[in-house]
């Protein structure tokens, strides 16, 4: 006769105590988290990821402005920063993408100028004054680099859809300041805000592209862009 099989009993593990470390982590593998170790590790990627975007887009730069846009190839951005082409695409698709990548960047700092005006104590003319004359002045000093920005259509939302949003937030800013005036008086109520905006917007920007293609003008941008501001405030008084 056989001997009887005994069965073995197997104690269960134990279970993490309630509310403890082991336990969290345990409840956010069965739902599908990652696990805090996971975590710093992932942060550490994407913050590595975003410093390599920016030392593309510096890099990039520095070497329009050096070299031109035209005559700065992809290899030249690669080999200054010690990358290879594989690298440089899976941030950029191409040397045209890092110039609306600036484009982007130069939505956002006319963004940040414009809420700084409405922090500010002063009067519509002063306000657009300012706000513009600062623009004109950053576009000209770095002339050839903004020439290819302007050029290449990198402002441009129409030519490059992914600059509707950036673009739109400004322009809301713009929007804001001119409303304010009509509220003090300063800006007639004969036209829409949104009209008014477009305006000033339209005129700055042909004043830019004009001055873009135009190398031997008898006039700067910033007495361009001051002409420009100054018509619309005289059309716009009420």
């Amino acid at each position: 006769m056989g001997r009887a099989k005994t069965a073995v009993r197997r104690s269960p593990l134990p279970s993490p105590a309630p509310g403890s470390v082991n336990e969290r982590e345990a409840k956010k593998k069965r739902n599908g988290h990652k696990t805090s170790g996971q975590g710093p590790m992932a942060g550490l990627r994407e913050r590595k990821k975003a410093r390599l975007r920016q030392q593309i887009v510096e890099t990039a730069l520095h070497l329009f402005r050096q070299r031109g846009y035209e005559n700065t190839r992809i290899d030249d951005i690669v080999q200054t920063l010690e990358i290879s082409q594989p690298t440089f695409f899976r941030y950029f698709p191409s040397k045209d993408a890092v110039l609306r990548e600036v484009g982007r960047r130069a939505f956002a700092r006319q963004a940040e100028s414009l809420k700084s005006e409405l922090s500010t104590k002063a009067t519509t003319e002063q306000r657009l004054r300012r706000f513009y004359e600062t623009l004109g002045n950053v576009t000209e000093v770095g002339r050839p680099l903004w020439q290819a920005v302007i050029l290449a259509g990198a402002m441009d939302p129409v030519r490059s859809p992914e600059l509707r949003g950036a673009e739109a937030a400004t322009v809301s800013l713009l929007r804001e300041i001119i409303a304010e005036g009509q509220r003090n008086g300063e800006i007639t109520l004969d036209f829409p805000i949104v009209h008014l905006a477009e305006f000033m917007e339209g005129l700055f920007n042909t004043v830019v592209r004009q001055w873009a293609v135009d190398l031997t003008g008898p006039h700067k941008l910033t007495e361009r862009v001051r002409n420009a501001v100054e018509f619309f405030l005289r059309g716009a008084k009420p």
